[in-house]
C-alpha cells in the first residue's frame, strides 16, 4: 500500500465547511474563496478517493456514507493539527500562544470574564478565547480538544464522564430577587409558603439552572409544581430586567447581580431554612495536550478567585 495521502488538509477544511454550512456557496463564503474553487477541490478529492462524498440530488449538500466517514476522521486530523501548532507556540514560554476557555452560560457571562482579565494582566502576550455554550456542548468541546478547560454548572453527559477529568470547584449561590416595591421586599427573610404567592420569571424548564433550583426546593419540602411560573425567558439579563420592571420574582446567581444589588434595583430575599446552591466544576481532557497557558490559568487564577467573587465559595471537596 502506498504511503501517499489521498487528500490534503485544505480539502478536509473545505469538506468540514460544506458540512457545517449545508451548501457549497456558503462554505465558499465562510472560507473567503470562490464557489468554483470549492467545487474543483471536491471533485479532485472524490477522484482521488474514488468515491462520491456528496449526494447532489437535493437542494442541501448532503454527505454520503463515505463523506461522513471522511468528515469524522478529518475533524480529528484538523484538531490534532491545531494542537500541534499550539504545542510549538508553547516553546515561546508564554510569550505568545492561545488559551481557549469554555463555560456554560452563567459562568461564561459573569465569572469567566473577570478571570480572563486577571490572567491577561499577568500574561498580556497570550491571546485568550472564551467559548460560551450549553453545558453539553461545552463538555464535547473539551473532549474534542477544541477547548483547553472549562467551568460548567451542570452535569457532564454520561457518555463523557469516563474521558473527562471533572474537579468540583466552587458553590454558586442562587438568590431569590424581588421587585423593590413588592410587599415581601419589606422583609429580609420570607417563609417557604410565601413562595407559592409569588409570580416567577424563569429560564426554560430544560435549562441547567432551572433543574438545580427545582431539585433544591424539592429537597427542602417545596412543591415546585405549585410554583407559579408566569414567564420563561432565554437569558439571565432578560430575567433581571423583568424583575426590575416589576413583572415577578426570580432565582439568579449572586455573581450575576452584584451591581444591581449595590444600586438597589431589586431586593434580595432569603428563604427561612433554604439555601439554593449548585456546584461549579472544572473539566479538562487528560488525554489531550495541556498548554503552558492552560497550566498557568489553572495554577494561578482558579485557586484564589472565589475569594473575590460574590456568591461563589470554594468547594470543601
Amino acid at each position: 500500500m502506498s504511503d501517499d495521502l489521498r487528500f490534503t488538509l485544505e480539502q478536509l477544511r473545505i469538506l468540514k465547511a460544506i458540512a457545517a454550512e449545508g451548501s457549497f456557496k456558503r462554505a465558499a463564503d465562510s472560507l473567503y474563496v470562490s464557489q468554483p474553487a470549492i467545487s474543483l477541490q471536491v471533485q479532485n478529492l472524490e477522484r482521488q478517493l474514488e468515491v462520491p462524498l456528496f449526494d447532489r440530488g437535493g437542494r442541501r449538500a448532503q454527505l454520503t456514507a463515505a463523506g461522513h466517514l471522511l468528515l469524522n476522521y478529518g475533524e480529528k486530523i484538523l484538531s490534532l493539527c491545531r494542537e500541534t501548532s499550539r504545542a510549538i507556540e508553547d516553546l515561546q514560554n508564554l510569550q505568545g500562544g492561545t488559551l481557549i476557555v469554555g463555560a456554560s452560560q452563567t459562568t461564561g457571562t459573569y465569572l469567566l470574564p473577570r478571570m480572563i482579565g486577571l490572567f491577561r494582566s499577568r500574561y498580556p502576550d497570550v491571546a485568550v478565547q472564551l467559548h460560551v455554550h450549553s453545558t453539553r456542548r461545552t463538555c464535547w468541546s473539551v473532549a474534542n480538544g477544541q477547548v483547553d478547560l472549562a467551568i460548567i454548572g451542570g452535569e457532564v453527559p454520561p457518555e463523557l464522564q469516563e474521558s473527562l477529568e471533572i474537579t468540583p470547584y466552587a458553590q454558586d449561590e442562587l438568590a431569590l430577587i424581588l421587585p423593590v416595591f413588592h410587599p415581601l421586599a419589606a422583609s429580609h427573610t420570607i417563609e417557604k409558603d410565601d413562595l407559592y404567592q409569588l409570580q416567577f420569571i424563569a429560564l426554560d424548564s430544560q435549562s441547567t439552572i432551572r433543574k438545580v433550583i427545582d431539585q433544591v426546593l424539592t429537597r427542602c419540602g417545596i412543591d415546585t409544581n405549585n410554583l407559579k411560573v408566569e414567564m420563561e425567558l432565554n437569558s439571565i439579563e432578560a430575567i433581571k430586567n423583568a424583575v426590575q420592571a416589576g413583572l415577578g420574582a426570580a432565582f439568579v446567581s449572586v455573581a450575576a447581580i452584584e451591581k444591581e444589588l449595590e444600586m438597589e434595583l431589586f431586593h434580595r430575599s432569603r428563604i427561612e431554612g433554604v439555601v439554593v446552591q449548585r456546584m461549579l466544576s472544572v473539566i479538562v481532557n487528560p488525554n489531550r495536550y495541556r498548554s503552558k497557558a492552560a497550566e498557568a490559568f489553572s495554577r494561578e487564577i482558579l485557586p484564589g478567585f472565589t475569594a473575590v467573587s460574590p456568591g461563589i465559595s470554594m468547594s470543601p471537596l
